[in-house]
């Protein structure tokens, strides 16, 4: 992965100094656990791990100078290691091993790790996006289907939604830390021929990685899943960016991406205020999302083991883990630092969205649907076509039985989104720690309760009945242009 997209922390773990670091940890645990069980000298084992060699960029260059001989990384990596400890006792490096007991159990004992940054990065997502959905959850937003208005939201539930699926990423990613955490040093095809059970059990304690039956190869289903994780965290951010993108439309107009002093959105055009994050985050999501392919084709090797996997790895583990926590930082400060413009999106709310209330307030009395269902129909095209006001229409039609006090309860905005703190409640699952373990139900895995109904709530009815959304928060303040926006992170 290029530098661009490459968060330092995660980064480090992929290096060659890092995975030769984790391999040499293998082989002189391995003379460790031999010499656990008698079958290595416990003072060669001894000077085995006093004389090993510091992994840096010169030990690397020697590695690579090495494979260009033997055409083998791990054979070349033995013969310098070898060379590095000196005497008899290098002899006891790689004993009993083959290579994939060497690389897989490393390679898992790194991945553990990328999983761990993943999940803390996941976390901090979370967190943000709770945030703006408790502090947005009163700013309502047309709802959209099939890119058409369809019937009022808000803000927060929106950010409640995403907050809630990247917690169930959240829940993946801690599977896949699982599915990974594990380790082989079994043999060449896994049946311990020439190494005791023993010696794969000490090395995998030492490393917090739990002993698996293997063939040569630790089972590809286990990257898969893992691969599969880091997808699925794409995907969510992408939904997010997608979302971003559609409101933050000139004649849309309902957010903005956070915009920073000197910033320009064009080199021709200075009025331009692009959403070129949310863009970026959608295209890493799909470079991201071949990566679980490409590990699912993994899985059926030839046999006890073959190698089409190897290469494929060397990219697809690295490259997915650093665009997923790439991808994971980036959507964090760009929910943080929105800025939302909730007069704008109050006035973008077309009235033509209560034609359901309308609908069920007809069959309600008395009317057939069917019939209901059409008068409603020609009075929402005649006020779109003629710009007149939906109620108005509604209210001058002869064949609509519906008295005035009726009319204005089924375009009550606070009646239709009476319900909305209940998405808050689901977000409260997750911070009682409903929902951080995936081996249960998910939090929010559930349909939102009708509590937190703003009948009755005097300054919350007014404040619907008004239009006015002067919605703020702990996280928020109001902009230069109206708007409200969370802290930028």
């Amino acid at each position: 992965m290029i530098r661009r997209y490459s968060p330092p922390d995660m980064a480090g773990l992929f290096s060659d100094e890092s995975r030769l670091a984790m391999w040499l940890e293998v082989e002189l645990l391995a003379v460790e656990a031999l010499a656990e069980i008698g079958a290595v000298p416990a003072a060669d084992a001894t000077a085995v791990r006093q004389r090993a060699p510091k992994v840096d960029a010169a030990f690397v260059a020697d590695v690579e100078d090495r494979e260009r001989v033997t055409d083998h990384d791990v054979a070349a990596f033995v013969d310098v290691v070898q060379a590095r400890v000196g005497g008899p006792e290098a002899s006891w490096i790689h004993y009993g091993l083959t290579s994939s007991d060497v690389v897989d159990t490393a390679l898992c004992a790194i991945l553990v790790r990328a999983a761990e940054l993943l999940v803390d990065s996941a976390s901090e997502l979370v967190v943000a996006l709770r945030a703006r959905a408790k502090e947005l959850i009163d700013v309502p937003v047309a709802g959209r289907t099939h890119g058409m208005q369809a019937e009022p939201t808000t803000f927060g539930v929106k950010f409640a939604l995403w907050a809630l699926q990247v917690d169930r990423d959240r829940s993946r990613l801690r599977s896949a830390r699982r599915a990974v955490g594990v380790g082989k040093l079994s043999g060449a095809v896994g049946t311990y021929s020439n190494v005791d059970p023993a010696v794969e059990a000490f090395v995998c304690r030492a490393l917090g990685l739990e002993p698996v039956p293997a063939t040569q190869v630790i089972a590809r289903d286990r990257h898969a899943e893992y691969l599969y994780a880091c997808a699925s965290v794409g995907a969510t951010i992408e939904l997010i960016a997608t979302e971003i993108r559609l409101l933050a439309r000139s004649e849309v107009g309902e957010v903005e991406e956070p915009f920073e002093r000197g910033q320009k959105g064009s080199s021709a055009m200075p009025h331009k205020r692009n959403p070129v994050l949310s863009e970026r985050l959608c295209g890493l999501a799909r470079l991201l999302r071949a990566y679980a392919t490409a590990g699912l084709e993994d899985v059926a090797l030839w046999q006890e083991r073959d190698i089409s996997h190897s290469s494929v790895e060397r990219v697809a583990l690295p490259d997915a883990s650093l665009l997923a926590c790439y991808l994971l930082r980036k959507a964090t400060a760009l929910v943080s630092g929105l800025l939302v413009h909730p007069d704008r999106a109050r006035a973008n709310i077309s009235d033509v969205v209560f034609s359901q209330s309308v609908l069920l307030a007809l069959v309600g009395a008395g009317m057939s649907r069917d019939e209901a269902y059409r008068i409603v129909q020609r009075d929402a095209r005649a006020a779109s076509a003629t710009g007149r006001p939906f109620r108005d229409v509604l209210a001058a039609d002869s064949e609509v039985p519906l008295e005035v006090s009726a009319l204005d309860t089924m375009f009550d905005l606070g009646r239709v989104l009476r319900h909305r703190h209940g998405f808050l409640e689901a977000l409260d699952l997750i911070e009682s720690g409903g929902g951080a373990d995936a081996d249960g139900l998910p939090a929010g895995a559930r349909v939102p309760s009708g509590g937190g109904a703003i009948s009755g709530e005097k300054t919350a009815s007014a404040a619907w009945d008004t239009g006015a959304t002067g919605a703020t928060g702990a996280t928020g303040g109001t902009s230069g242009t109206g708007g409200t926006r969370g802290t930028p992170r």
